[in-house]
């Protein structure tokens, strides 16, 4: 219904902004991201915010960001079954959305699991249904995930792993992917190398 509102900036909260646009005030929810980055501008400044009109259960609210690609990743966040507008915003205001990407290719279920009410249940979910289409929308758009590390439980296995897999000649970021999509039941290196090896090929 609504793509974007532009207007001046008249207000904010710990969750939301107020935008004025020829009289009339939009109260839309947003992240402590993007409150952070339109913190530069100031009250009655002119403000961009592109939205979302959540419609579930007799609720209706507008939910906005400061960029096209924190709106994108809402938007997949809340396909994700168990996580509504409340727990997308939560997971968006705990790191920037490319931090928040890298953490999803990589597997990284325990830096999701710092946003309020997000449990390691619902972050692995998100880390399943998600990883595929979040790694190629946002390497697509430029987000830098080359440098990401990969989220090792316990041990520095994957870690020993993705290192012979560079050593082989793929990128950092392919040995990222293949060994984040490795069972975490699985601990042996070799083990580790072998099956990610299968879904490189």
């Amino acid at each position: 219904m609504f793509n974007h509102i532009r207007g001046k900036l008249t207000d904010k909260g710990t969750d939301y902004v107020v935008i004025d646009v020829n009289g009339i005030g939009f109260k839309i929810y947003t992240s402590l991201n993007s409150i952070n980055e339109s913190g530069r501008a100031g009250l009655n400044d002119d403000v961009t915010f592109y939205t979302y009109l959540y419609i579930k259960e007799g609720i209706m609210d507008l939910y906005g960001f400061f960029t096209k690609e924190e709106l994108k990743l809402f938007t997949m966040l809340i396909s994700v079954s168990g996580v509504g507008a409340k727990g997308a915003i939560a997971i968006l205001s705990v790191n920037t959305p490319s931090k928040v990407a890298v953490s999803i290719v990589t597997g990284d279920v325990k830096s999701i699991t710092k946003a309020q009410g997000v449990g390691p249940k619902i972050a692995q979910r998100v880390v399943l249904e998600l990883k595929d289409k979040v790694g190629n929308d946002f390497l697509s758009s430029g987000v830098e995930i080359e440098n990401a590390e990969v989220f090792v439980d316990d041990s520095d296995a994957k870690a020993e792993a993705i290192s012979a897999l560079v050593v082989l000649g793929y990128s950092a970021y392919e040995a990222k992917r293949a060994v984040a999509k490795v069972d975490p039941s699985v601990t042996d290196v070799e083990e580790i190398i072998k099956l990610s090896l299968k879904s490189l090929m």
